[in-house]
């Protein structure tokens, strides 16, 4: 009974957020949308990784899977023939601000300037303008909003229940653990590509995506979910 109770529960937060989640993505925050298909967007935040993207770029491609990839500037700037593969593979690059500052520690005016650097910095590279952002920490306000939206960007989080906290490195069956278990259409699922050891989720995607596939569900890019949103 206590079991069954839970999955209520649960069931109603998935609901209460995806009703919320937005259909008209930049006058709001996505955090997952509502489709009847089998669909789920994977992202990587903090990369690129000299090391581990190219591991995570061959699952990808093994898989016929498309990913977005929130990206930060300076790390564009370090590793372009990363950015420029992750474009030319068929992912979503997006815009993770230059440095990683959260907005708790510096103003909207100053988060917003390293956004356009950042978009810069992209667009030079790749040659493809983001149209999605993801600020660090998850943290934002109306000011932020307001400012990004200014900017025409998507403001996209993740599936509160999608955080695999795989920064924390807490061993591969934790995070698959954390993606099957709850696993929904229209889902946003939270992995990194950050500086330093990303071996686990490495590890991870090796489980996951075979088996979310084996389940029906087709990987895409978080700008093809969000325009599939069951209206």
């Amino acid at each position: 009974m206590k079991v069954l109770i839970g999955k209520i529960l649960l069931l109603i937060l998935v609901l209460v957020i995806t009703t919320a989640a937005s259909a008209n993505p930049n006058s709001e925050v996505v955090w997952n949308v509502i489709t009847d298909k089998k669909l789920i967007a994977i992202t990587f935040d903090d990369g690129p990784n000299p090391i581990y993207t190219p591991q995570i770029l061959d699952l990808l491609k093994a898989h016929q899977a498309k990913a977005t990839f929130f990206v930060l500037g300076k790390r564009v700037q370090m590793y372009p023939a990363l950015a420029i593969r992750e474009v030319n593979e068929g992912h979503e690059i997006a815009n993770h601000t230059f440095d990683h500052h959260y907005l708790k520690n510096v103003p909207p005016e100053k988060l917003i300037e390293e956004i356009r650097q950042t978009q810069d910095i992209i667009f030079d590279v790749t040659e493809q303008m983001p149209h999605v952002f993801r600020p660090p920490g998850g943290f934002y306000n109306d000011a932020l909003l307001q400012l990004t939206g200014e900017d025409k960007l998507t403001v996209v989080m993740w599936s509160w229940y999608q955080d695999t906290k795989d920064w924390k490195r807490p061993g591969v069956d934790k995070i698959v653990s954390t993606v099957l278990s709850n696993v929904h259409n229209g889902d946003i699922i939270l992995f990194h590509d950050l500086q330093g050891d990303c071996s686990q989720t490495v590890e991870a995607l090796r489980q996951i995506l075979p088996e979310l596939g084996r389940q029906g569900y087709q990987f895409v890019t978080v700008t093809d979910l969000i325009a599939r949103t069951k209206k």
